[in-house]
């Protein structure tokens, strides 16, 4: 009761007892068992032997919120039946940096490790700063993305209170809607998402199956607002610039690019002059979505959902849509690719995600011809 906001995008159907076993799940946070599960996989999918290259090979988890699921049962607990009776686990399971250290410890690699906790650009950090560490000659290899599970009482009615969440109670489905006239807010999501990185001739020589390269990286950050991005989209469209410099393309290059698009009136149209700083005029020739609009926002661990979306679509020769364009907003004037996807080549593309504190990144994404 008293929720202004009575949705969200959940992972349904979600066994931590049988994900991750009913021992281990009592002593981890939700946030760490999704990204434990989602490591699993791109380990799987890549057919990556960590044992033999464990020293070298590290894995960066990004998140904006940690445990928070776990700090405010803590919290409950303390308040209603005294100090005594709180878990010992209560600490570390609420530590952002947490879900490093477990996945670490499943998949037993010993390299690099670290938490990139910088919001809402948490995990595309973390795949800028581990691509970073394998062109540094410090890994091999890397496990590299973000998980989040924010869905609790303090994270909607948190967020609530900043008028940050959609209120269309009535309309879920139709509620994420980045740069339509209509927008409210985002919608509050969880999930977690990872992927393998590798040195080239590494993964060539082990036979890897390869679906894309990571080109360029640049962070920036506004030193602006606490929440609201630069004016103009200064400090974004900077991430931009240095980020294509960084992978050695000009701006004619990219040939699409996945928004930040949070479905927040702000966002949208300060990224729409972000976009249209660093590209000029090409920023209307340019297709650019919100994949945000299908997933919510998963805050940490949206910006590895998102590489690894755009990763697909090169693959795929497909654009994905930002859904729920009804009413055109005359301040978002681009080319979002409005409810529909379609075929389009993509061989090089911009993943972009921003974060309360200012900061900004932008991966450069290369398509694998092999």
């Amino acid at each position: 009761d008293g929720y202004e906001t009575t949705f969200a995008a959940e992972v349904k159907d979600f066994d931590p007892a049988t994900a991750v076993g009913r021992k281990d799940s009592r002593r981890m946070d939700r946030y760490s068992q999704l990204a434990v599960v989602a490591t699993r996989e791109a380990v799987s999918h890549s057919g990556l032997d960590i044992a033999p290259i464990a020293e070298r090979v590290g894995v960066l988890v990004g998140t904006g919120m940690g445990g928070i699921e776990t700090f405010e049962l803590g919290t409950e607990t303390l308040i209603t039946r005294g100090p005594k009776r709180l878990s010992p686990f209560v600490v570390p399971m609420t530590l952002p940096n947490m879900a490093s250290g477990l996945v670490a410890i499943d998949i037993g690699s010993k390299g690099p490790n670290f938490a990139t906790v910088s919001a809402c650009a948490g995990s595309a950090h973390a795949i800028g700063e581990a691509a970073m560490m394998i062109r540094d000659n410090r890994a091999d290899a890397m496990l590299a993305g973000g998980s989040e599970a924010p869905i609790t009482r303090m994270g909607v009615a948190g967020f609530n209170a900043m008028g940050a969440l959609s209120r269309r109670n009535d309309d879920p489905e139709g509620a994420s809607r980045p740069f339509d006239a209509g927008r409210d807010g985002f919608v509050l999501a969880e999930g977690a998402a990872m992927v393998t990185l590798e040195e080239l001739g590494y993964a060539e020589e082990r036979g890897a199956t390869i679906l894309g390269e990571v080109m360029g990286y640049s962070t920036t950050d506004d030193a602006n607002h606490m929440v609201q991005p630069a004016p103009e989209g200064v400090g974004a469209a900077r991430a931009m610039t240095l980020a294509m410099e960084d992978a050695g393309i000009a701006p004619s290059d990219v040939a699409y690019i996945n928004a930040h698009g949070t479905s927040t009136p702000l966002n949208e149209r300060l990224e729409t002059q972000a976009v249209k700083r660093a590209f000029g005029d090409l920023a209307y020739r340019i297709p650019m979505s919100s994949t945000k609009s299908m997933t919510g926002h998963l805050l940490g661990a949206a910006g590895s959902l998102e590489a690894v979306t755009t990763v697909m679509a090169m693959r795929d020769g497909l654009l994905p849509p930002t859904i729920n364009q009804e009413t055109p907003d005359p301040e978002c004037d681009l080319d979002y690719v409005p409810n529909t996807a379609r075929a389009h080549d993509i061989p090089i593309a911009m993943s972009n995600s921003m974060g309360f504190g200012g900061h900004n990144v932008s991966l450069i994404l290369k398509r694998w011809n092999g």
